[in-house]
Parts: structure tokens; sequence; C-alpha cells
């Protein structure tokens, strides 16, 4: 098959080109700079010049492929999250637009972070109506299953680890860790975190491009909740500083923007997953992780 990959050389999308040109695909992946182009040479790929602000670009990329998988998403500021989420939107109606009628997978990126706060969200759960958060590529991708796109999405967990993380959730933690002296958890620190590699969901995005059914959101879900507070105590222990417990507006103060990520609980399962995909990760956990990858 031949693919064609958003986010091609970042955390996830990156493995997930490893993944795809493991199972034998064709594997074209977006660039938008040379470091780009020279990075997919060096995975197998193909390049294909432009960005998530250049819609021309991709409805190409996406009209000349099997089918298309949507890695990519500005994690690197997030001070600009609503209008990373404004491009992200329009990335996915170009898509769309460009599989139209066609029946060609689109696998989109997603979360389970905010499905159900405090409770155990399944690949059932929605997001809800009343959630006051900009990203919502879900709503934007089952819209162009009307139009003859099979659209799935892979909900990744909170925390996507691995080597090379340099700003994910867990990378900001540490910066502020190390900028203030103090590993923080937000109260009890009893919330948690759903969890898994960035090798075991590369896996996860292969099969849904491949067996998904159309309609469904499948959880990239190792974990299915790692209490915030082990995390902040590990990263303590390790830089040798203090773990200290904090209210809600000192996390604003000590987390800045990412405070609200801080405080995420959610409990998440991949049960559904599991079964119809045959999805079983094997790769090490998050605190183990951290522990040697982050940390080591």
């Amino acid at each position: 098959m031949k693919v064609f990959v958003t986010g091609a050389t970042g955390h996830v999308g990156s493995v997930v080109v490893e993944e795809l040109k493991r199972a034998g695909h064709e594997v074209t992946g977006l660039a938008r700079s040379d470091a780009n182009e020279e990075a997919l040479a060096k995975l197998g790929a193909k390049a294909h010049r432009g960005s998530l602000d250049d819609v021309e670009s991709l409805r190409a990329g996406a009209a000349s492929a099997d089918g298309v998988i949507h890695c990519a998403f500005n994690h690197e500021d997030f001070t600009r999250f609503a209008e990373n989420a404004a491009a992200e939107k329009r990335a996915i109606d170009a898509l769309g637009a460009a599989l139209e009628g066609s029946h060609r997978p689109l696998v989109i990126s997603s979360g389970v972070a905010l499905l159900a706060p405090g409770k155990l969200a399944t690949e059932e759960t929605m997001r809800p109506a009343d959630l006051p958060f900009p990203r919502d590529p879900e709503t934007s991708a089952f819209a162009c299953a009307s139009r003859g796109v099979r659209v799935t999405a892979v909900r990744l967990s909170p925390t996507t680890h691995g080597r090379g993380d340099k700003h994910g959730f867990v990378p900001s933690i540490i910066r502020a860790a190390r900028e203030h002296g103090v590993s923080v958890y937000v109260g009890e620190g009893a919330n948690t975190w759903p969890a898994v590699h960035r090798l075991d969901a590369a896996v996860l995005y292969r099969l849904a491009l491949e067996n998904g059914v159309a309609g469904r959101r499948y959880h990239a879900v190792a974990e299915e909740g790692v209490p915030f507070k082990d995390i902040a105590t590990l990263i303590g222990d390790r830089l040798k500083i203090p773990t200290e417990s904090r209210t809600a507006e000192q996390a604003k103060a000590h987390f800045g923007v990412f405070a609200m990520f801080a405080m995420i609980d959610q409990r998440a399962s991949s049960e559904r997953t599991r079964r119809e995909l045959g999805w079983e990760p094997k790769q090490p956990g998050l605190l183990e992780d951290i522990a040697k990858n982050y940390l080591g």
C-alpha cells in the first residue's frame, strides 16, 4: 500500500514510518524542510514537500496515496495551542477532501486525556459536548466518513513516551522540576495518566490502517492510569530534589501553561482495541522508561 504520513519525522510519526516500512508498505512523508527530507531518506521513505498550513500540498499528497495516516501536530509551543488546533482542523479537512468518494483509509490522531475525567474511558466514550478544549480532530475527521472516506482514529495516551521525546508531557514536567528545584504533584497526586510507548503506538497505527473498521476509535493505551505522584516522585528522586505537593493555583506558577495537563485525571481502557485488532503492547512501561531514557 502507498501510504502518505503527516508528522512523519516527529516523535510518533517517525516510528510509524518505520513500522509501515517493516510491513512492506511504500511510505511518503510530509516534509517542510531539507532536514525533514534528509530524515525521511534515512527512514527509507519518500518526501513530499509541504506543511500543515499548505492545504494544497496536503491534498496532493493524500490524492496520490492508497491511505493516509495523520500524525502531525505542533506540540512545541503550548501557548499557541488554539492556533495549532485550528491549523490541524484545516489539514484534516484537506486530507479528507482528497480522499472523498474513494473509501481509502484515513487514520487520524486523537487522545484519551479529557474524555471522562475521574472515570474509565473506553473506545465508546465520546468527547463531552461542552468540553472547553480547542483541539477536536475526531469531529473534523468523522465528518469525512459520510463522503466516502474510511475514517478511524487512534486515541493516544496523554504520554506517548520513548527515546527522543523532547516536547511531550514528561519532558515538560522534568524541565519544570529542574527550573524550580522541586518536583511537583497537585493535591494528593492521585490523578492518573494513561500511557503507551511510542513503538507500541506505531504498531496500532499500522493495524488501524490495514484492518481498522470504518468509524472506529482505537485506544493506544498500554497502562490504564499511572498516578501522577509516582511520576513526580521518580523525577524528584532521580534529580535529587524534593518532591512536594502544590495547590492547583500554585501548580500554575510551577508548570505555567502546562498546568492543566499536569492535573489530568483520566483512566482509559484498550480492551476492545486489543480484541478487535490483536494489538498487544510489548514495550517498557512509563516509569521504567522515564528512569532509563529520560533521567538515565
